[in-house]
């Protein structure tokens, strides 16, 4: 909302109004669109922002009283008074005595700028200072309390603090106008979905509120991992289980593996496998393959073999070319015969 108001500076009243209705946001925060300057300090100071928030879901009724508190500090510093701006009235509601602060001109608001620990006097939390935020253009050394420009809001403001009831009403006509709906209930309510998942507080404050997320929970469950369902297997023993299957299944496959290898010597012994097997990488032809089908052309690798064949070949061409030399010597040597 903040970013959106900062982008359409010069988007106002009933254009503003009409705008609105293309956002989702929640209500309340639609007709902060009205003051960018209140906005800004929300959107820069988050934690200040999600702070008040958890507190008054939570502590709504106390969060009511420290306002009224404060206001009391303020009105006897002097700093707490009537003007063109705004009006200063002190009631009495529910038996308790209640000090609004209301526009001059129901119209026209002017958000107030000022040092809180000037205005309330001494701060009486100094754990716990204050928190507070100089929109642009505003001198910090300047009036410790000052106005920021007028703003015409229509139908923006449409719920006020119900002091005696410690809850925020709803002037439902003019949030319908507003808003463009139709709720009949006059106290606000706080819409969970509008939260988007983010965690509250405190556990009283999220089973109160808590389930209106339920519908995010689930559809994040359905892309979770399940490696719970692992972890409880494990703990039940069924780790020993898997592992076994995983040996089992390991051995199972090698001595598949193992049989494949040996049907496969089988088949290229077999005088019908005719070729060599060179998917299994031998790269060697089968010898009697060769030798049952010698019309065939020779292959490049025919006489390569086993290595104890290969040797046994070899041992035997080498005794019959020493028998060989043998023989020839002797006629060489003994000359012609008559």
């Amino acid at each position: 909302a903040a970013r959106w108001a900062k982008a359409n500076p010069n988007v106002k009243d009933n254009a503003l109004e009409d705008a609105m209705q293309k956002q989702k946001w929640d209500p309340s925060v639609k007709s902060l669109t009205a003051f960018p300057s209140v906005l800004a300090m929300m959107n820069e100071k988050l934690d200040m922002t999600q702070k008040l928030g958890d507190a008054f879901l939570g502590q709504q009724k106390e969060v009511l009283a420290a306002i009224q508190d404060l206001r009391a500090k303020a009105d006897k510093a002097g700093n707490l008074k009537s003007g063109k701006e705004q009006t200063v009235t002190t009631t009495q509601e529910a038996g308790q005595t209640v000090i609004k602060i209301e526009p001059a001109d129901p119209q026209v608001v002017y958000v107030p700028t000022y040092n809180p620990t000037v205005v309330y006097g001494a701060w009486p939390y100094p754990a716990y200072p204050p928190y507070y935020y100089y929109p642009p253009g505003y001198a910090a050394g300047g009036a410790f309390f000052a106005f920021t420009a007028g703003v015409i809001v229509g139908n923006a403001l449409w719920g006020h603090c119900n002091w005696g009831g410690n809850n925020v009403y709803i002037n439902h006509n003019t949030y319908n106008n507003f808003n463009k709906t139709n709720i009949q209930n006059g106290n606000w309510n706080h819409n969970a979905e509008h939260r988007k998942g983010v965690q509250y507080r405190d556990q009283a404050t999220q089973q109160k509120f808590g389930g209106g997320q339920r519908a995010g929970v689930d559809s994040r469950e359905q892309f979770r991992g399940r490696a719970d369902e692992g972890r409880k297997d494990i703990a039940r023993g069924d780790a020993d289980n898997f592992k076994r299957d995983a040996a089992t299944s390991d051995r199972a496959g090698n001595r598949e593996a193992g049989a494949a290898g040996r049907r496969g010597d089988t088949g290229s012994r077999s005088p019908s496998a005719g070729t060599s097997d060179r998917s299994a990488g031998a790269g060697l032809s089968d010898r009697s393959a060769g030798a049952g089908n010698r019309a065939s052309a020779p292959s490049g690798f025919d006489g390569i073999g086993s290595g104890e064949q290969t040797r046994a070949s070899s041992s035997r061409g080498a005794s019959s070319r020493s028998s060989a030399a043998r023989s020839g010597g002797g006629r060489s040597g003994g000359g012609r015969r008559r």
